[in-house]
């Protein structure tokens, strides 16, 4: 059985010139190296994750409006995102076919 904080050590290669500048960052920042690496991985996969969410919902979407033919036309948004943006509290508009 695994514990969450198990950790593994990992080996990667990539080019002394971005070994260096992770060096150089871990230095100025009082963090290891290890850390740097750790956080930079974490951040890239929460925006693949971001990604792969996004796209779902996109591909939901469009097989929404495939089978219903409902939407709103592009003025439309913007005209109820512009009363969004002035202050005004607004409910969307309602899609139409």
């Amino acid at each position: 059985m695994q514990h969450r904080n198990e950790t593994i050590a990992v080996t990667t290669n990539m080019p002394r010139a971005l070994a260096e500048r992770v060096d150089q960052y871990a230095r100025q920042q009082q963090q290891s190296s290890e850390a740097i690496f750790h956080d930079a991985v974490c951040e890239y996969l929460d925006r693949q994750d971001q990604r792969r969410s996004f796209r779902q919902d996109a591909a939901e979407a469009w097989d929404d409006y495939q089978r219903t033919g409902l939407h709103l036309t592009g003025d439309e948004a913007d005209a109820w995102l512009a009363k969004l943006e002035s202050g005004e509290i607004v409910a969307a508009p309602d899609c139409h076919i």
